[in-house]
């Protein structure tokens, strides 16, 4: 009989979520912590810049269990993610297990000597501690702003100029007859910019520091999960562990790949026109794909044609009273920055000594199955596996994680294993494949069906390929497909 723990689960976004439904399920007492008023993370509508939507199609963004109304687009709207979060809570009661509006400050090893952690907590004012035998990070990759200040920004927003971190443009009209800015060249940037000139910028100006590669919802006219999603897609590229014959084909085909992405890559030039803003990328697609790789925000290339939204290479060198001046020298009009700059990742809370272990001075997370560290016992991580499958990562993670926790893993991973194999994956992500070194290592795109082909095979899983060959080599993944995969995992209870 494996032992019920008490389990803290931190934060309630679409990884927290998934975290207590699987430590509940297995019978485990679950106490979750999200700092805000509601749930949803960045879907969470104080969190939203507006028209946000999703960058994957609604059927690869969601719960194995629960699919997204047919009534909802294919790429649905942030209001409409908040609101499937929620219903995923209810169907799963989860709410009955979180703290709102709770703090955690800090989190060391427990001082009597048990195993576990014990949680410096705040909410109301008030300051409190509590044990726990294990504890599932559910914070991700955009829980703390990047924020950025430039010299004389003091006197610009003296000036009456606003400077903001893209989190914080939630309101349409903040865009209202100004002269708006922004910095960066995600998704979040170029939704900002095609947003400010729908509703009444004076003008807007895309300020990036380099080219990426970008992808349409629709290459060529075909949606993109249907191109770029396939197995057969992801094994293109260069993954970990290749031995023997799989290191052979990928030799043998090296040619035939090398004509796909120069032909995918062509394509995306004509379909964008990116010649003809300078929005060439200096590295291979094949090279660049990771979970930074935006999608083309609808609007985008359109407002470069008309003049609405003018895109400028560079970065911002200092503010002047009503201007940017860039870092090319260009004085750039400017009542409204805003700074699409991204998220710090990192877990602040954390003992120093803790994060030390955690984290490789050049900024690598040292996690085996971007889950656990060997060095910091009864702990792991839900939602740092980042892809372009949010939802299912996290829920297949979180499934794997109780499992590890419990000792329940089919193959149960020894110290020595789990130190070798991290070791093995820094070293891929710093010589063979540098995109994998986005958001600190934690990213397992392009690479869904091998990062999720190991999660089933070490849960014991009797199952995890369609049995319809094509459909598994030439599809996307499939949500219903993956419920299936666990359910075939061998089930336990904790009591």
């Amino acid at each position: 009989m494996v032992k019920r723990k008490t389990v803290a689960v931190i934060g309630g976004g679409v990884s927290g979520l998934a975290a207590a439904r699987a430590f509940d399920a297995h019978g485990h007492r679950v106490i979750g912590y999200e700092r805000s008023h509601d749930f949803g993370g960045v879907w969470e509508p104080s969190r939203s810049y507006p028209d946000v939507q999703t960058q994957s199609p609604k059927d690869l963004y969601r719960y194995t269990d629960l699919a997204m109304p047919d009534t909802y687009p294919e790429w649905p709207k942030g209001p409409q993610v908040h609101a499937y979060l929620h219903a995923y809570a209810d169907k799963h009661k989860l709410a009955r297990l979180f703290q709102l509006n709770t703090n955690v400050v800090h989190m060391d090893r427990r001082a009597d000597g048990k195993p576990g952690w014990t949680l410096t907590l705040e909410a109301a004012g008030k300051t409190w501690t509590r044990d726990f035998d294990f504890v599932a990070i559910c914070t991700g990759q955009f829980s703390d702003k990047n924020v950025l200040t430039h010299p004389g920004q003091d006197d610009f927003v003296g000036a009456g100029g606003k400077v903001m971190h893209s989190s914080d443009y939630t309101v349409p009209s903040l865009a209202n007859g100004k002269d708006v800015v922004v910095l960066g060249g995600s998704k979040s940037a170029t939704d900002i910019v095609v947003n400010a000139a729908q509703n009444g910028a004076k003008s807007v100006t895309l300020v990036y520091r380099e080219p990426v590669w970008r992808i349409p919802y629709f290459v060529g006219g075909i949606n993109f999960k249907r191109l770029l999603y396939m197995r057969a897609q992801e094994q293109q590229f260069n993954a970990w562990g290749r031995k023997g014959v799989s290191k052979a084909l990928a030799t043998l085909f090296q040619p035939l790949i090398w004509a796909n992405f120069r032909g995918l890559e062509t394509l995306l030039k004509v379909q964008l026109k990116l010649k003809k803003w300078d929005m060439v990328p200096d590295i291979p697609i094949e090279k660049d794909v990771s979970c930074s790789v935006p999608i083309v925000t609808p609007g985008l290339f359109e407002g470069f044609e008309s003049g609405a939204i003018r895109p400028v290479r560079g970065t911002f060198e200092r503010y002047e009273p009503g201007h940017v001046v860039l870092s090319t020298g260009e004085k750039i009009p400017c009542d409204l920055a805003v700074l699409a700059v991204g998220w710090k990742l990192g877990v602040p809370y954390l003992a120093k000594a803790y994060q030390e272990k955690l984290i490789d001075p050049d900024g690598l997370y040292r996690v085996y199955r971007l889950a656990v560290n060997p060095d910091l016992p009864d702990m792991g991580f839900v939602g740092f596996n980042s892809s372009f499958c949010t939802v299912l990562s996290a829920e297949m993670i979180a499934n794997w994680l109780v499992r590890y926790a419990d000792g329940q893993l089919a193959h149960q991973p020894t110290d020595a294993e789990m130190r070798t194999n991290i070791d093995d994956m820094l070293t891929w992500k710093r010589n063979d494949r540098p995109a994998a070194q986005i958001y600190g290592g934690l990213c397992s795109a392009p690479f869904h069906f091998k990062h999720f082909d190991e999660l089933l095979a070490d849960m014991g899983a009797r199952k995890h390929k369609r049995s319809n060959p094509l459909a598994e080599q030439f599809s996307y993944p499939n949500a219903d497909a993956y419920g299936e995969y666990l359910a075939s995992a061998p089930h336990y209870q904790a009591g």
